[in-house]
């Protein structure tokens, strides 16, 4: 069995039996990963990949970059909703995950929301008000 060596962790070129999770028909490989769906608390990603979550690819296992490719923007009811296959191999063109992000208003706040396999899930929500009233005390 030929392995290559990746910084510290090892890829096998001859796996057998894969991770894979299927969002709207499209395939997704956890045997790329090192958590599926990690945590990220509030760090909320439009775009990009989180490497430092990234084994390498199972297919031919390579550790390079990633193309971003079926990147799509729609609104439905005041929310923006962006999607993408960021974690495609640019060696071998293997999806390693499908990337969504959402933002909307919702009465004085923006929120934001991420969910990824490679990237990660994570919400955030932010004051759009000089004066955040969550942070604000009572004066009693």
């Amino acid at each position: 069995m030929r392995r290559l060596s990746l910084s510290s962790r090892e890829v096998s070129s001859s796996r057998k039996l894969r991770r894979n999770f299927s969002v709207n028909c499209v395939a997704m490989c956890g045997d790329c990963v090192e958590k599926e769906y990690p945590n990220r608390g509030n760090i909320c990603l439009e775009n990009g990949s989180f490497l430092l979550n990234f084994i390498g690819c199972a297919v031919c296992s390579k550790r390079d970059f990633m193309l971003i490719t079926n990147k799509s923007l729609k609104e439905e009811d005041g929310e923006e909703i962006v999607t993408y296959d960021p974690d495609l191999c640019r060696n071998c063109h293997h999806v390693i995950a499908r990337h969504e992000y959402t933002f909307s208003i919702m009465d004085e706040f923006q929120e934001y929301t991420m969910l990824c396999l490679l990237c990660g899930k994570a919400e955030d929500t932010i004051s759009i008000l000089p004066d955040d009233p969550r942070q604000m005390t009572l004066l009693f």
